[in-house]
């Protein structure tokens, strides 16, 4: 018989109770006290078949709005996109699924040299000298980012942009308590950061100023304006970038990015319930050594043969652990891989002209919208996200779309109550001009 698992049989658990020495599975709790012992019968349902379980589990899961059968326009953070059919055909070769740490490189060279090329193509996107082999998300690379430059300034206070996703924003306010680290908020306008308010709250005592690229509300941030007037103040400039974006926006390298990170959900990463992620973290040159996590190097060995070695692992909790800026020692190397397989078979031209199309397809639908009297808020460049108002409550709308099959936006009045009845619209290459079409229609229907 096929088993899904293999099921322990009473033969099973008498042979193990044996050989430890104890009569019955009671025995092994005999170190907490009887009184506090739980007596009665947990609330679930009673145990099913597996035929039946399988059932119930299929039909519940029936019930999911999934992606295949939905036109989606819901994006903050975790966005449909094309995946190459080829990402889950590697993916689920054994030597990948299986790997965990790669510390013994003879042994590790293929899933080091998966490593490597996922470093190889961040830097190439972010423009920036030097990518570690990821991060767990977006929002802990981000937080991660903040403590380096806490830690190379020797400074305690983070301006943060309010156009940065909330929940990194979160993540960031967690990290920085435990660190003791105040952070302050920049306020926007008009969606993007309030760059005369920067310069008012900068200061020497600023370890860093953060700032998303395209930004939350899918603008594009002024990234120059910013970074001279952070430098200006010996700052350091961390930017959170959309990796799709930077093929074809200017990579923040080249606009004086100390810091890039992001996460890399977007190429070959599923949008699932919201993880899990990969993250990415890219430094210049002179911060190399302060990198939170695993680089993977490039060397030959005795032969002349070229091969690949995780390095630079003293910075870490490995060795100088007293010395560590990061407790972060690990890294999402399958996901990473992931975003390596479809970037490979995107290619350098296919990821321009997948960032075009969300551009294009995003830029068409904000003037349908606008044709059919919404108004955009937040009005400017931008990728492949905006923000329309509408006339009543978001959560509403969407139940409505949901009936046509349809995923409606982000409502923003869950983030910020002055942002109540906006909707944040994401459009990608997945979506058709029909589906936009129909999409606008839906929610004039509902417009009064």
């Amino acid at each position: 018989m096929k088993h899904r698992y293999l099921p322990m049989t009473e033969q099973d658990q008498r042979e193990m109770l044996n050989s430890i020495g104890v009569d019955s599975v009671n025995d092994l709790f005999e170190d907490i006290p009887e009184q506090v012992r739980f007596k009665g019968d947990y609330k679930i349902k009673e145990a099913k078949s597996e035929t039946e379980l399988v059932k119930e589990l299929t039909k519940m899961a029936g019930k999911n709005a999934d992606l295949k059968s939905n036109a989606s326009f819901l994006g903050a953070g975790v966005y449909d996109h094309y995946m190459p059919i080829i990402v889950d055909h590697v993916l689920s070769r054994s030597e990948f699924y299986t790997a965990y740490t790669p510390y013994q490189p003879e042994i590790s060279q293929g899933e080091l040299q998966a490593i490597f090329e996922f470093q190889t193509m961040i830097c190439e996107l972010t423009g920036m000298d030097v990518a570690n082999s990821s991060m767990y998300d977006g929002g802990t690379a981000l937080a991660e980012a903040a403590m380096l430059s806490a830690g190379q300034t020797r400074r305690k206070k983070v301006l943060v942009s309010s156009t940065v996703h909330p929940e990194s924003r979160d993540v960031l306010r967690s990290y920085a308590k435990g660190q003791y680290i105040e952070v302050v908020e920049i306020p926007h306008t008009n969606g993007v950061t309030d760059v005369e308010e920067l310069r008012n709250l900068m200061s020497e005592e600023i370890a860093a100023v953060i700032v998303q690229y395209p930004n939350f509300f899918g603008r594009v941030e002024e990234l120059k304006a910013i970074e001279e007037i952070t430098h200006s103040a010996k700052a350091m400039f961390v930017v959170s970038s959309n990796p799709l974006a930077l093929g074809v926006l200017t990579p923040p390298g080249q606009l004086g990015a100390d810091i890039v990170i992001g996460d890399a959900q977007p190429f070959g990463i599923p949008s699932a319930f919201g993880g899990p992620h990969c993250g990415y973290f890219a430094v210049n040159k002179k911060l190399m050594r302060k990198v939170p996590g695993r680089l993977v190097g490039q060397t030959v060995d005795e032969d002349g043969i070229r091969g690949f070695v995780l390095t630079l692992q003293a910075r870490e909790q490995h060795i100088r652990r007293d010395k560590a800026t990061s407790n972060i020692c690990s890294n999402q190397a399958l996901n990473a891989l992931a975003a390596s397989v479809a970037m490979t078979a995107l290619g350098k031209q296919g990821v321009k002209e997948m960032a075009l199309q969300n551009i294009q397809k995003a830029h068409y639908a904000k003037e349908a919208f606008k044709r059919n009297g919404f108004t955009i808020a937040f009005e400017g460049p931008s990728f492949n996200e905006f923000v329309v108002k509408v006339d009543r409550p978001v959560k509403e709308i969407n139940q409505k779309l949901l009936l046509n099959k349809m995923i409606g936006g982000y409502d923003l009045g869950l983030m910020d109550d002055s942002l109540s009845q906006h909707m944040l619209v994401a459009v990608t290459e997945l979506r058709s001009k029909e589906e936009i079409d129909a999409f606008v229609a839906e929610l004039g229907d509902c417009h009064e």
